[in-house]
């Protein structure tokens, strides 16, 4: 059995339910003081640090807005999430254009509305940001090696060789651009912190061998996201992160530290967030079947996707929990008509074997890439709800 208490507090806990009994499901459930504790902490944590809050993780506007009265600055992907941030009187300034994947059309949008920081990793991307936003700062994302360390890679797709990185600056300069940084993100939910230790290594190595080289000084060190949330899967906590970076910075930087920024989604909001299911039925596939299934009202259409390949396991508790009455393992499925929607069949959790239709079950730690992840209307089935407990 999960504990619930190991993620959401007594207090915390009796405020969702008052709050969310009434609620229809499927919907999810966010609360806006848990993350600005989690901001605050990581700002305590990161004293030398700028953060740039990663909106696609949770774009709800109070969540922005909070976060921006708190001086966070913004990690942007696209002409909405743009629009959304300056919308809520949030000066351009503090927003960066960190997809490296972007029209040249796009590039000029963000020029235009005055965002002058932009993230590249190509030679094509970087003509385009020159042509479309003159004189704008550059910062190039190296590919970082976190396929088997981290629970939701993000290598391979984002990112080049340092060697290209290198090319790309003195092509940045050569163009009229400002070659200011190198960012990399060592992959999210990333378990080993070793793993800034060979990201930032290789940043030093550029840093050093441009200016020495080319006569090119950078001024910033993009270090991304990758801080854990608490789902089942234990991580070392953040104030060890923070050590071992800061000690990781110190070793090739020495006391003077370029610019640090820091992307968080997942560390900022994904324990502030509950989803709330109800059980549709629950069946077996034969009359000696061990295994139930039970199948829900969200699944990986509908808020759950970083369940695929069973990546990121949720704490899960239900409505039943607090009857402490047996329990045995099941398969958790999703409504759709589509084969793929199975969220935990391999990693057996175990329900209580008195579990019924109709009653519910709360997945914690949901606050990041579940309603932002969801689907517009698979299946006829509408798009899942997010609420503010502020």
């Amino acid at each position: 059995m999960i504990n619930r208490a190991d993620y959401v507090s007594d207090k915390d806990w009796q405020g969702f339910l008052d709050f969310s009994k009434e609620l229809e499901t499927p919907c999810i459930v966010v609360n806006l003081q848990t993350i600005r504790m989690n901001y605050q902490r990581l700002r305590g944590l990161f004293p030398y640090s700028q953060i740039y809050y990663a909106v696609k993780a949770n774009p709800e506007k109070e969540i922005i807005s909070m976060l921006a009265e708190m001086d966070s600055n913004f990690d942007i992907a696209s002409r909405p999430e743009l629009d959304l941030v300056l919308s809520l009187g949030i000066s351009p300034e503090r927003c960066s254009y960190g997809n490296t994947i972007k029209k040249a059309r796009d590039i000029a949008y963000f020029y235009e509305k005055g965002v002058r920081m932009f993230a590249t990793d190509s030679k094509e991307d970087l003509k385009n940001i020159a042509q479309n936003a003159p004189g704008a700062k550059i910062y190039v994302r190296i590919l970082v090696e976190n396929s088997t360390t981290a629970d939701w890679p993000l290598s391979r797709k984002f990112g080049c060789h340092p060697d290209m990185a290198y090319d790309l600056l003195i092509l940045a300069r050569d163009l009229g651009l400002t070659p200011y940084g190198i960012s990399f993100h060592v992959g999210s939910q990333q378990r080993d912190i070793g793993q800034w230790d060979d990201a930032i290594a290789k940043t030093k190595y550029l840093f050093t061998s441009l200016e020495e080289d080319e006569g090119i000084k950078l001024s910033m060190i993009n270090m991304g996201g990758g801080f854990p949330a608490a789902y089942t899967t234990p991580t070392n906590d953040l104030s060890e992160y923070a050590a071992e970076i800061k000690r990781y910075l110190v070793d090739d930087f020495g006391d003077d530290l370029p610019k640090i920024i820091l992307e968080p989604g997942r560390s900022l909001v994904g324990n502030s967030g509950i989803l709330v299911s109800e059980v549709v039925l629950i069946s077996r596939k034969n009359n000696t079947a061990l295994n139930r299934w039970v199948y829900l009202d969200t699944g990986k259409f509908n808020g759950l996707i970083e369940t695929l390949d069973e990546s990121i396991k949720y704490p899960i508790i239900t409505s039943k929990d607090s009857a402490g009455g047996k329990e045995a393992e099941v398969i958790l499925a999703g409504p759709t008509c589509d084969s793929m929607d199975i969220l935990y069949e391999d990693y057996k959790y175990r329900l209580p074997v008195d579990l019924k239709v109709g009653d519910r079950l709360y997945f914690l730690s949901t606050g990041a890439y579940t309603g932002s992840y969801a689907s517009v209307s698979f299946n006829g089935f509408l798009p899942i709800k997010t609420y503010i407990m502020k």
